[in-house]
């Protein structure tokens, strides 16, 4: 009897406590939080500590001038210089056709290969390696197959098809053939995971049903397929607009492609001015992001279901 009383104290509390716990728990499923989310703390530490504070820092630097005036007085300095507020075109007819025409062409590839066929993954795997190669192997080898003295220039010299070497380096064409080098297998992997989505039932139903095969690419997959078209272009735009070592090395960067990340490198470390750099980095995002907002506004145009690709 004595045991008896002693431990009823002890367990009915334990007891009520551990139904607290489970209500709570509970309640808080109902709501769409469970213990797994706890698999993404150190993801979120991680973009907190490497993406939202850097912004939030260089942000509030470019409002502190190096030479002083008011908090704007960064961004009337890049917008009122000819020479510095440039760099928005020569970056943008750099990085938006790149971009085009890296989705472009990895759409029809893309749909052929989606099938099953002997060789596939050998034809895939050599798509894809130019994607390993790095911007500064890239640029050595368009040195040495377009340059003045290159490959391309001796073969069309030799067989007398031109009298002078064709100029498709160190100008705007090396940079916009290396960005097409390193961003078209990227976009062909998105493009084809993408198509590797759309349920191929489909367009055998509206084949059965008489549709050519431009029809059915027409009207079912690439709408079903614009979600992931959206995404791949904004994507392969944010790398191209961001292209520095091209700019450089195949490149005019004092000229045709001195692009808003050469402007940024030199405000931060020839001119050591980092809160003009802030600026201009600042600068590059807004535009980055009102092209992306502007591609997924458009996207809603072209289809707006609840089914499709892995791009939906």
């Amino acid at each position: 009897m004595t045991t008896a009383a002693t431990t009823e104290p002890t367990t009915e509390p334990t007891a009520a406590s551990s139904s607290d716990r489970a209500g709570l728990r509970h309640r808080l499923a109902e709501r769409g939080i469970d213990a797994r989310l706890l698999l993404l703390l150190p993801g979120l530490v991680l973009v907190i500590a490497l993406f939202v504070y850097p912004f939030v820092y260089g942000l509030g630097l470019s409002f502190q001038p190096m030479d002083g005036g008011g908090p704007f007085e960064n961004y009337r300095r890049f917008f009122g210089d000819a020479f510095q507020r440039a760099t928005i075109g020569k970056t943008l007819w750099l990085a938006l056709p790149a971009a085009l025409l890296n989705v472009a062409a990895s759409v029809p590839i893309a749909y052929r290969l989606r099938g099953r066929f002997r060789g596939k993954r050998i034809l895939t795997t050599i798509l894809v390696i130019p994607i390993t190669l790095g911007t500064v192997l890239t640029a050595e080898g368009l040195l040495n197959f377009a340059g003045p003295s290159g490959w391309l220039n001796r073969a069309l010299l030799g067989i007398g098809l031109i009298d002078d070497p064709l100029r498709l380096v160190n100008n705007y064409w090396g940079v916009f053939f290396s960005l097409i080098i390193s961003g078209f297998p990227f976009a062909f992997l998105l493009i084809l995971s993408y198509l590797s989505g759309i349920d191929p039932s489909l367009e055998r139903a509206a084949a059965s049903l008489g549709a050519n095969a431009w029809n059915r690419f027409r009207l079912i997959t690439l709408p079903l397929l614009a979600p992931g078209l959206a995404t791949t272009f904004c994507l392969t735009f944010v790398l191209a607009f961001s292209v520095f070592p091209s700019a450089i090395l195949v490149g005019d960067p004092t000229d045709s492609t001195r692009v808003i990340s050469i402007a940024a490198y030199q405000a931060a470390y020839e001119q050591y001015d980092y809160p003009f750099a802030s600026t201009i980095a600042i600068v590059m995002g807004v535009i980055e992001l009102a092209v992306i907002g502007v591609v997924l506004a458009g996207r809603s145009r072209l289809y707006t279901g609840t089914t499709g690709g892995k791009g939906a």
